[in-house]
């Protein structure tokens, strides 16, 4: 009785097709007052919202968007689990299930699932605007003394109808009244059921009725791994499944049929339609899906999505970076020298910083998401895309995360929710960090500017270091296909799934909506991420750091200041013996730094691994340099400058490092370390390899598994030394 423990929450669950507006009703309801989270053992993240009516409290539990309670995919096992209590879960005191008013036959095949659930329900008649708009009647009266339950027309996107679905809510609270089941099925099949669900654990009847029925009528093998482990059920279940055939039901049709019947009985009179004709819909989708029009105008939204992530994120990234450089100067100005001070602002505040640094690109990327998916524009598009993206064993679904990766993979991985399919869902994940992101554009130019000579090809048209730069790019593309066809043969081997997606009908976009779902990300990412991604910068910055060489510091320090010394006791022009003051000054704190690199246990690394890297035309100082990058592949510009003792205020254009990695030699030796070859190495090493903990830590969030984290840092790496290794023994044999 729901009545009967008032001093707990209402827990009300939240159901409905994929494409009704349900998160947008969520979020009207609930506004801020939300958590987010994973359900236990999945990957699917649930929304809580909270809510008070009539002083009572009510938690609204938002559940994957689900065409059926037939379980095929994960988000269909999670609902059931939800709405049963199962994977200890508290089973939903009542039910809201958002149904669009447009594609009302449709929306009421998993509604009259829910009436079997013996439990309170709500039916959310949403979106009606646009079904009067198409000249859809509806008779909402007729339809809720039929259906046994309330029905509330609402338009969640613009909060009509708000005040009265909080209203019916509330009387959820009260009653204790539960609707009828329909009948649907022959009475051969409900003894059967019946019989089966004597097996079932103890529990409302009704509900292992259901059970027992999902378990007669189930395809696809899940409800039978999940919940049929004792071999009396099993033994039970083949015979009834047995005697029902020989009868000549048709099990796997045997719902369908029956649900829709029911359907259009109890629609009779209670919609009417107009005469089918074209609506401007249709019109639109003739140009949008387009196979010439269409992909032009996507290739043009893209583009412009594309370049504002790119582009729009630079300013504020560059505001986040210099409000970090502050903080980190504020943090050095305050306390005493010594690992105290390089521990905050070298460690805690630069790992904050590599947390926040990702956010302006997020918010964009997601705010251009939720706009396209808000006003059904991202369906068409995935749509359009399908045909490309089946030839690399996944679907169009995949194309818009791949593509938002070249900005960054971590709002790539993210967009990855969009996906519902989890074998392709996991595989663009795998893949996704392989798309050359922003992150890599410093290596790339330092490297390229250094070392690329800057000549012009195929009649003038492009230069060397632009196809230098283009085939990085291309790489990446490559890879990932060849990796992505890879696994779907392999580990993840499974055939393409059908590409079925419903077309939602245009609407304008919620802005409110817009930017919670953006905050919602944004926050989710700093929330979920920051906390071990700084732990890894502080582990990165304690192995650059210790062990300290005292002797070292003190021998050089003992050398510069004996010139300073001189330069301070000498006569002549003041001004210029204050600048080669601080010259040397300058000089003597980059070559402690650089010793002190090397002594660490960053360098000793560097040193140890020198053996495995020097086929790649790697020294330990590169190599170095790689290892630290590990946090974030940019960072690599910042080691290289501190380990050639330029400190670590140089950046990818700076004159000086490009001459001193030109100047650099091999220990103990006058050969070159930078040639070409080296160069090509190092850009195929970063445009293949897994240097971002950022990524890896947002591949665990996602899959909910250290696994796949670390099967993308293997392969990747693997994949990257063995492409720097051809390349560079390639190179070595075409320059020299």
């Amino acid at each position: 009785m729901i009545n009967a423990q008032l001093a707990r929450p209402l827990i009300v669950a939240l159901v409905g097709n994929p494409n009704t507006g349900k998160s947008t009703l969520f979020n009207a309801l609930t506004g801020m007052h939300q958590r987010v989270g994973n359900y236990p053992g999945v990957t699917v993240e649930k929304k809580i919202g909270r809510l008070t009516i009539d002083g009572r409290k009510i938690e609204l539990v938002d559940l994957p968007g689900t065409y059926s309670l037939a379980v095929r995919s994960a988000d269909e096992l999670i609902s059931l689990d939800v709405l049963l209590g199962h994977r200890d879960q508290h089973r939903p005191d009542a039910m809201v299930c958002v149904v669009d008013a447009n594609n009302l036959e449709r929306n009421l095949f998993l509604v009259s699932q829910l009436l079997h659930l013996n439990r309170p329900l709500l039916i959310a008649l949403n979106m009606v605007d646009i079904a009067r708009r198409n000249g859809v009647v509806i008779d909402v009266e007729k339809l809720s003394r039929r259906l046994g339950v309330p029905v509330v027309e609402v338009q969640g996107n613009k909060r009509r109808g708000i005040f009265e679905l909080k209203a019916q809510i509330g009387r959820l609270a009260t009653t204790t009244d539960v609707p009828r089941c329909p009948n649907i099925y022959p009475q051969s099949f409900v003894e059967a059921s019946q019989k089966i669900a004597r097996f079932l654990p103890d529990g409302d009847q009704s509900p292992q009725c259901f059970l027992a029925q999902r378990l007669l009528l189930d395809s696809s093998g899940e409800m039978l791994r999940r919940f049929a482990g004792d071999a009396e059920l099993r033994a039970e279940l083949a015979r009834q499944t047995q005697s029902l055939t020989h009868q000549g039901l048709a099990l796997p049709s045997l719902e369908a049929i029956g649900r829709y019947q029911w359907i259009e009985e109890l629609l009779q009179g209670v919609v009417r339609r107009p005469v089918q004709s074209t609506t401007l819909s249709d019109r639109i989708d003739s140009v949008l899906t387009h196979r010439v029009w269409g992909l032009l105008i996507f290739s043009v939204v893209m583009l412009f999505v594309f370049q504002a992530v790119f582009t729009w994120a630079e300013p504020l990234m560059a505001g986040v970076e210099f409000a970090i450089s502050g903080l980190q100067s504020l943090a050095a100005s305050l306390l005493p020298q010594g690992v105290l001070n390089s521990l905050v602002a070298d460690g805690i505040v630069a790992g904050v910083g590599g947390v926040v640094i990702f956010l302006p690109q997020i918010l964009i990327l997601f705010f251009f998401i939720a706009i396209m998916e808000d006003c059904g524009y991202l369906a068409r598009a995935s749509y359009l895309m399908d045909k490309l993206m089946t030839r690399v064993g996944l679907s169009g679904k995949s194309f818009i995360p791949l593509l938002s990766s070249f900005a960054c993979a971590i709002p790539g991985i993210m967009a990855t929710r969009i996906i519902e399919n989890r074998r392709d869902r996991l595989i663009t994940i795998l893949v996704a960090p392989l798309m050359s992101c922003s992150a890599r554009l410093p290596i790339y130019t330092l490297m390229i500017s250094a070392f690329i000579p800057a000549r012009s090809i195929l009649g003038g048209l492009v230069s060397l270091p632009a196809l230098t730069l283009f085939s990085m790019y291309a790489l990446g593309i490559g890879a990932a296909v060849v990796v992505a066809l890879v696994l779907r043969k392999t580990i993840l081997r499974g055939e393409t799934p059908p590409f079925v997606m419903e077309l939602p009908e245009y609407k304008l976009p919620s802005l409110r909506m817009v930017l919670m779902r953006m905050g919602e990300r944004g926050w989710a990412f700093v929330r979920r991420a920051g906390t071990v991604i700084v732990s890894v910068s502080i582990l990165i910055w304690a192995a650059a750091y210790f062990p300290r060489n005292s002797e070292m510091a003190s021998s050089v320090s003992q050398k510069y200041d004996e010139q300073i010394t001189v330069l301070q006791s000498s006569s002549g022009d003041s001004s210029d013996h204050a600048e080669s003051i601080r010259t040397l000054a300058r000089d003597r704190d980059r070559e402690i730094a650089a010793g002190q690199m090397r002594n660490s246990f960053l360098g000793r690394a560097g040193r140890a691994v020198e053996p495995a890297v020097k086929p790649l035309g790697w020294d330990w100082k590169i190599a170095s340099a790689v290892i630290a990058s590990f946090p974030a592949r940019e960072v690599v510009v910042a080691a290289l400058s501190v380990i050639y003792s330029l400190g670590d205020e140089q950046d990818e254009s700076s004159e000086s490092l490009r001459d001193k990695l030109h100047q650099a030699k091999w220990d103990g030796t006058d050969r070159p370390i930078y040639s070409v070859p080296v160069a090509l190495s190092l850009l195929v090493f970063f445009a293949l390899c897994a240097q971002c903990v950022s990524t890896l830590v947002v591949i665990r969030r996602e899959t909910n598994r250290w696994i796949w984290p670390i099967f993308s840092f293997l392969y990747m790496t693997g994949l990257a030394y063995v492409a720097a290794l051809l390349t560079y023994q390639v190179g070595v044999r075409f320059f020299s």
